[in-house]
């Protein structure tokens, strides 16, 4: 803060007095009269002398101040250096700038007596005093004992003289050691200029590289000479593929005269590209694998390793832990209808690509999807019918039979290098009508399921005929003649392909359209059924009515049995969330129920487990399939106890679901 004086400008001017000194006389400016000497020159009044142009300020704008704030700051200093961070590996800005500025610096040769160079330096001149006064007393006490033998010597005998050097060398060994005297040790003082705080001492991990090596590519060295008939011959014989490659494309396809010339440069050059694609695909989709393992090797390390630690703070409840999401740009507007793992390649599954809305029918895709390379899909194929259903042959694996919307049938050869089926139904073969809603591929034969109420005799295949339209169906595990038909009235069909004309039996199972229906893979009586009216049931196949009913709040679109438990299924509905039951821990209710969609609005479509991994792939309207991993508590198997064997197999699943079937027998029978 400054005074008074300096804070408000505008205050008027003082009196102002000329001062001769004591003893002379003052003048007053404005009275011009004198005073005498030796008065108090504050004591006489004072005039004040105001300008002209001078401000009238009122008392509260005389006692206003101003202050003025001085700050140390360097206005000089920069304000916007950005240092690069290895912690966090990126550049940050500095906010904390040294604001010190030094005008003037000298090295001085002053050291304070205080400091420990100056005790060094002290302590340095003291011990030289102290030897110098040592040494000046040894050597007038040897000068001493000298003049005071100079007399024995002479007095001494002649026998006598052999001990007198021994003495002499005895006198010069104690001389030499008290000319020298023991210096003590210094001790190591730390360095004062070297100090870091605590803070930056800790221990940051560096960052990882990770490298590989693979062997080099075997290389040859070749030389030759090349003249100028050797470079026609090479434009010739290149001229004369490319007129065989045009009438090759001028007898299959017939072009405008007008854009013949464009179209035949397109075509040529496509060829000429897909000739050189295919000579390096492989080698390229081996890069690719290995480049898309090293971008996501942290999720395929999860893949494999991941334990969810906090399941054993929630009792009963487990997790889903997102891994990848599988995309395409070509299916971006398409939704996930159909989803199937490989029977062989247990890494490789199958998308089938359409869409629900019957009043926006277009176009449908076949993609197959390996997890080792998650962000290209292994095969592509295009169709121009929306695919409802896909299947793949359990002996055969690279056969995929494929449903249309148009009511086509369709079988993929993913040997075969070209993108169109090798089998596709007609009119002649047995077309269907209406569209396909699932296929499924038993040996060689390709079960088909048509939605019109009436038959027709057709050399392949087995025809089905039901009074509604069908939705859904499943063969049994065990018995191969055995199936279930779920139709869009929400009645469930036992039938059989022995006995074609008639059903074995019929369930009246929901109030809407059944959208999937699931044998249990280990129980041979229990099947699972879903539909639009929100419901989840399990049946016995002997009783016509469910076992177990779960209410899920929005319509389902498919179920799964797990493969490792007989007890655990997931559910998924349109409001894009996944439901884990296990029926051995929680009866009533799921032990997980999780959103898993991309984004709220997107509706899931499609659940299917994997057959070895305890991971999960569902599928939205949108065409994104996310694969997921179950917690420990969404696979828990039994503990083992002391002296006993934790019994594992198929009859250990069989009976832990008999024990819950019959409980909910038992109260059937007693109500």
């Amino acid at each position: 803060m400054f005074p008074a004086s300096t804070k408000t400008p505008h205050k008027q001017p003082r009196k102002q007095s000329i001062s001769i000194g004591r003893g002379t006389r003052k003048k007053d400016e404005d009275s011009g009269t004198e005073v005498g000497e030796g008065t108090d020159e504050w004591a006489q009044s004072k005039a004040t002398v105001r300008p002209p142009d001078q401000l009238e300020l009122t008392d509260a704008e005389l006692k206003e101040e101003f202050t003025r704030i001085l700050t140390a700051n360097n206005p000089h200093a920069p304000q916007n250096i950005v240092r690069y961070s290895f912690k966090e590996g990126t550049y940050k800005l500095i906010g904390f700038v040294n604001q010190l500025a030094v005008h003037y610096t000298q090295v001085g040769n002053l050291i304070p007596k205080d400091s420990d160079e100056g005790r060094r330096q002290h302590y340095r001149d003291e011990l030289v005093a102290d030897s110098q006064e040592s040494a000046k007393v040894v050597i007038s006490e040897t000068e001493n004992l000298e003049e005071d033998e100079e007399p024995k010597e002479l007095e001494t005998e002649p026998g006598s003289q052999t001990d007198v050097p021994a003495a002499g060398a005895a006198e010069k060994v104690t001389e030499e050691e008290l000319m020298t005297p023991k210096q003590p040790k210094e001790q190591k003082l730390t360095n004062q200029f070297n100090f870091s705080e605590r803070a930056s001492q800790t221990f940051n991990n560096p960052l990882r590289d990770r490298e590989c090596q693979m062997e080099p590519p075997p290389r040859t060295n070749f030389s030759a000479t090349a003249n100028q008939w050797e470079i026609y011959d090479a434009y010739v014989e290149e001229l004369e593929k490319q007129e065989k490659t045009k009438e090759k494309e001028k007898a299959k396809t017939p072009v405008a005269k007008k854009t013949g010339k464009m179209a035949m440069r397109k075509l040529t050059s496509l060829e000429s590209q897909t000739d050189d694609i295919t000579k390096v695909s492989q080698a390229a989709k081996i890069v690719e694998r290995m480049v898309n393992q090293n971008t996501y090797d942290d999720v395929a390390q999860d893949f494999k390793y991941y334990e969810d630690a906090a399941d054993e703070y929630r009792d009963q409840e487990g997790t889903l832990l997102p891994l990848w999401k599988f995309q395409n740009d070509k299916a971006k507007h398409l939704s996930v209808t159909a989803l199937c793992w490989n029977p062989k390649y247990r890494d490789l599954f199958a998308v089938g690509y359409g869409s629900y809305d019957f009043m926006k029918q277009s176009r449908g895709m076949l993609l197959l999807y390996s997890m080792k390379n998650p962000s290209f899909p292994e095969y592509m194929f295009s169709s121009d019918s929306g695919i409802m259903c896909l299947d793949i042959h359990v002996d055969h694996p690279y056969l995929v039979a494929v449903g249309h919307y148009d009511g086509n049938v369709a079988i993929y050869n993913l040997k075969k290098p070209h993108s169109q089926p090798s089998f596709r139904s007609s009119a002649k073969s047995g077309k269907h009508t209406d569209p396909v809603w699932q296929s499924e591929l038993v040996h060689i034969d390709v079960i088909k399921l048509k939605v019109e109420g009436s038959t027709t005799e057709v050399p392949e295949g087995l025809q089905l005929h039901t009074v509604g339209c069908g939705t859904a169906f499943d063969f049994h595990k065990e018995i191969d003649y055995l199936f279930l038909v779920g139709t869009e009235e929400g009645k469930i069909y036992k039938c059989s392909k022995s006995y074609s004309s008639q059903f074995l039996d019929t369930y009246d199972a929901h109030n809407m359209a059944v959208d999937a229906v699931s044998w249990n893979p280990y129980h041979t009586k229990v099947f699972m059924s879903c539909s639009s009216d929100w419901t989840v049931k399990i049946w016995d196949h002997t009783i016509k009515t469910p076992m177990f009913i779960y209410d899920l709040n929005s319509a389902v679109g498919d179920v799964a049995w797990a493969p490792y438990s007989s007890t655990v299924f997931a559910a998924v509905t349109t409001d894009g969330k996944a439901h884990v039951f296990d029926l051995a821990i929680n009866k009533y209710e799921a032990i997980c129920n999780q959103p898993v969609a991309a984004k709220k609005k997107n509706k899931i479509t499609h659940v299917h487990f994997n057959p070895i991994h305890p991971i999960i792939i569902v599928g939205d309207d949108r065409g994104h399939i996310i694969c997921l991993k179950l917690s420990p508590n969404l696979r828990k198997m039994p503990k083992e106890k002391k002296g006993q064997e934790v019994q594992k197999g198929p009859a250990v699943e069989i009976a832990k679901l008999d024990k819950l079937l019959n409980l909910v027998r038992e109260v059937k029978t007693k109500t």
